[in-house]
């Protein structure tokens, strides 16, 4: 069978109908950004980082001192996209099935003796993992199946994870006693680093007065469940340019010290982006569009959103750190060769 050819009409309909659809979403989540900004009071880029993580379908990792909304954040966004939001505190002594679930020995009518599986808090749409890196890497590890394949096994069982599956884990950047390091390969996993930081002082003053009155206002759900998935789907069907194609994979390529052409990078990276960081960046700078209701990525999204994309996917070596160099003065090396 010959393959179908698409008339200019039909290209023109779909066009029409993409724009339609970027259109409707984009004002549904100018309302959805309000909403939370009624809650989350001076963290203009960190709802609109998570935000873009949630619609690229990946996972968060938010680091900053405590204090600063990061779980209030959470329950925010489960109550506004209508999502089952569930939260574990990650300790020393949590073990995999404190996570996962564990299977029960029950004894049926008739003495019959058999296993029921119990699920465990991992089983909801938005899962907060609180301090993650405080956990052991045996349970840290617990995660890595299900952030990529959105299921678990259980005793040789597959079970799946309800959809849409999100995780936005934090960690507190000034104690490091009792804590273990995120490995490279659950790191990479993690679609963006938010960096959040203190509010300014007009933000701080309206948190203030907003949360020590009789009563805290509640958010009102704009998404629901089936609607974040459509949203997620309409990211992966905005076009992107060929100049923004290049854009990112110039980007990423030349942030490894092996194949780079920028001196501060061959001399202070140890080791660099990897093709997932392509993939990151190119969903993250299409959800942002949606985002911000446009049609089409451009050079300046890639720009914007190589921090928070590829932080967390570098290292420095040790010269670099003798010498203060940091991970985003490296990235800005990067930027400067798009600019």
């Amino acid at each position: 069978m010959s393959p179908a050819i698409t008339s200019p009409a039909d290209t023109k309909t779909e066009i029409e109908t993409l724009s339609r659809d970027i259109e409707t979403t984009g004002e549904t989540l100018v309302q959805t950004r309000k909403a939370i900004g009624q809650v989350i009071f001076g963290q203009e880029h960190v709802i609109e980082e998570t935000l873009i993580t949630l619609l690229a379908g990946g996972h968060a990792l938010l680091i900053g001192v405590p204090g600063l909304a990061k779980t209030r954040l959470v329950e925010t966004l489960g109550h506004v996209l209508g999502l089952y939001d569930r939260r574990i505190q990650f300790t020393p002594d949590l073990m995999p099935a404190d996570i996962l679930g564990s299977e029960v020995l029950e004894e049926g009518d008739g003495g019959r003796r058999s296993f029921r599986f119990i699920k465990g808090p991992i089983f909801g749409q938005l899962l907060m993992a609180d301090e993650i890196n405080r956990a052991s890497p045996r349970t840290q590890s617990a995660l890595l199946q299900a952030m990529q394949e959105r299921r678990v096994s259980i005793a040789g069982e597959y079970h799946d994870l309800p959809e849409p599956f999100h995780v936005l884990a934090t960690q507190n950047p000034l104690e490091q006693e009792g804590t273990y390091p995120l490995p490279e390969a659950q790191l990479d996993r993690f679609l963006i680093q938010v960096e959040v930081g203190y509010p300014d002082e007009d933000a701080e003053r309206s948190m203030m007065l907003a949360t020590t009155g009789l009563g805290e206002k509640e958010p009102p759900t704009i998404l629901s469940a089936e609607q974040l998935m459509a949203a997620q789907q309409l990211v992966r069907r905005i076009p992107v340019g060929e100049k923004v194609v290049e854009a990112i994979l110039t980007m990423v390529r030349a942030g490894r010290p092996d194949t780079t052409d920028i001196d501060p990078v061959a001399r202070h990276v140890a080791w660099g982006p990897g093709p997932r960081a392509s993939q990151s960046l190119m969903l993250a700078c299409r959800a942002r569009v949606l985002l911000q209701g446009r049609l089409s990525p451009s050079v300046e999204d890639v720009i914007a959103l190589a921090s928070p994309v590829l932080r967390h996917r570098m290292a420095l070596n040790f010269a670099a750190r003798a010498e203060g160099v940091t991970i985003d003065s490296i990235i800005g090396h990067l930027c400067e060769r798009l600019s």
